[in-house]
């Protein structure tokens, strides 16, 4: 594929292309340490079963698996809150929803925080740009970047705001409609793309990372986060991916036996991008089909990004994270999107690769990791490795123990939670540590607990299972002690779980006074 260079992108670019000479190694020739370069690949609306690495027969996604294969794949990663403004603001700062203040899904994450990735990262010698989708607010807000290249696809686009790559578009492709394949940017339906490919978000997205890697001469270390808008739907990769998927068994969704009778809708024509709903099991396997091309997509231009590191002699020298902001439901209890605490919605896939030199210690490369993390674990990772001091104010850990020492201390329980969203009375706090979940649901009280080693399709709720009772006391206990901090709205003077009537979206510590509460 030709890459294309774009006059009005240059100016930009050529922010990262600051000093003399190729770029210099992250560690010496000594061993001696100097700072790795930082790549950070995300994903929107991936789940964490859609790589081949992961176990998945069905998806072709070589250059992924091979990037797992030459690093860790944690096999239990989260994200604290499973749609796009909480995860990426829990991305950003390293905290829990409760801290930096976003419960759920909301416009836009706070304009500011105390602590955020790329400023720390730039005040730690990098040179930082951010490609793709950032979902933040104000748009062109940098939070410590030199410089963004936006892909906002599926946002509002005004007067006031348009994206970098509806810009490009518009002299790149004169006349045509970036939106022409008619999908709505959350119908789970699907079609391929209908333009040349080349003029596909996704390509354009990785154009941008190659160039920018390409034309890298600063002697400091590089940040590059390049965030991807898909495979988050439309489901409209291109025919040549879709076809690589013909013959193949894709699975279909998991239905649980909790299910209940629950109202769903039926009709996938009349409601494209309903919530719930069961549309049959050939429309779900033809999303799921799309949605598999869509993902092998992104593999490709992960493939690009990963070529240009090398033919630069910057992969050897650079920690590389695959992310991302959570999963998409695909059917499977008769949901689709996100903000549900089942697996296909709250599990993300997570892959780092260590740079040479620092993947000294027990663990192996290549070697999966089942340790419970979640997206706020990579800005203590980040800065850890780079030899600098995490603040108190970020909650996540280092990710960097688990990869040299299997017995490395860790928390036992990673958290997740989402306000009411599609629905009114569905609220929910969840704890796992990867083999047993325990989700509340705070307006209702209800409680569902699932041995996800023995049914990791979430099909039977143990929650009132004699044999479980033990499992369900401490959980329930672990739940009070995590929510605890939040006030007796949240956990009695007892120790107990309270229900609460309304929606909660901001916590206290939302930085803003401007925001509801």
């Amino acid at each position: 594929m030709t890459i294309r260079s774009h006059n009005t992108l240059r100016p930009v670019l050529a922010a990262c292309a600051i000093g003399a000479g190729a770029a210099t190694a992250a560690y010496a020739a000594d061993g001696s340490a100097k700072k790795p370069h930082i790549i950070l690949i995300m994903t929107d609306q991936q789940r964490a079963d859609a790589l081949g690495c992961a176990g998945n027969d069905a998806i072709i996604t070589p250059h992924l698996d091979s990037l797992a294969a030459q690093g860790h794949l944690f096999t239990n990663a989260y994200t604290a809150a499973p749609s796009s403004t909480p995860a990426r603001a829990g991305l950003l700062t390293g905290m829990t929803p409760w801290h930096h203040g976003l419960l759920g899904y909301a416009r836009d994450i706070a304009p500011e925080y105390p602590v955020e990735m790329p400023a720390m990262l730039a005040a730690n010698g990098y040179r930082t740009l951010g490609i793709g989708k950032m979902h933040w607010h104000p748009q062109r807000s940098l939070r410590g970047f030199e410089a963004t290249l936006l892909d906002e696809s599926g946002r509002r686009e005004d007067p006031y705001f348009v994206s970098d790559y509806r810009k490009w578009f518009a002299t790149e492709a004169m006349g045509l409609n970036p939106d022409s394949t008619g999908l709505g940017w959350n119908d789970h339906g699907a079609a391929p793309y209908a333009l040349p490919e080349r003029l596909h978000p996704t390509v354009w997205t990785a154009d941008r990372a190659v160039e920018a890697i390409r034309g890298y001469s600063s002697d400091s270390p590089f940040f590059l986060k390049v965030s991807f808008a898909r495979p988050h739907s439309p489901y409209d990769a291109p025919q040549r991916l879709i076809d690589m998927y013909d013959g193949v068994d894709i699975p279909a969704p998991v239905v649980g036996q909790w299910c209940g009778d629950v109202p769903l809708d039926t009709d996938p024509d009349a409601k494209p991008s309903s919530a719930r709903g069961n549309f049959g099991a050939d429309y779900a396997r033809a999303s799921r089909r799309n949605y598999y091309a869509a993902v092998t997509f992104i593999d490709e231009q992960v493939g690009r990004i990963v070529a240009e590191l090398k033919a630069k002699n910057m992969y050897d020298d650079a920690l590389i994270c695959f992310v991302s902001d959570h999963g998409d439901m695909l059917g499977d209890h008769h949901m689709w999107r996100k903000t549900y605490p089942y697996e296909g919605s709250a599990a993300i896939p997570f892959i780092v690769k260590l740079p040479a030199g620092m993947e000294t210690g027990a663990v192996a490369p290549g070697t999966p990791i089942e340790a419970p993390v979640e997206l706020r674990d990579l800005l203590p990772t980040f800065l850890e490795a780079c030899g600098d001091t995490v603040p108190e104010a970020v909650d996540g850990m280092s990710l960097l123990p688990l990869m040299r020492s299997e017995g490395a201390p860790w928390r036992k329980y990673i958290d997740s939670q989402h306000s009411s969203c599609y629905w009114a009375n569905y609220d929910w706090n969840m704890l796992t540590d990867g083999k047993l979940k325990y989700i509340w649901f705070s307006q209702t009280g209800d409680e569902q607990l699932f041995d996800l080693t023995a049914d990791p399709g979430e099909t039977r709720n143990l929650a009132a299972d004699s044999n479980y009772a033990s499992a369900m006391t401490e959980m329930r206990r672990a739940m009070a002690d995590y929510l605890a901090e939040r006030g007796e709205q949240w956990v009695d003077s007892d120790g107990k779980l309270v229900t609460h009537s309304r929606t909660i979206l901001y916590s206290p510590h939302f930085p803003s006074s401007k925001s509801p509460r």
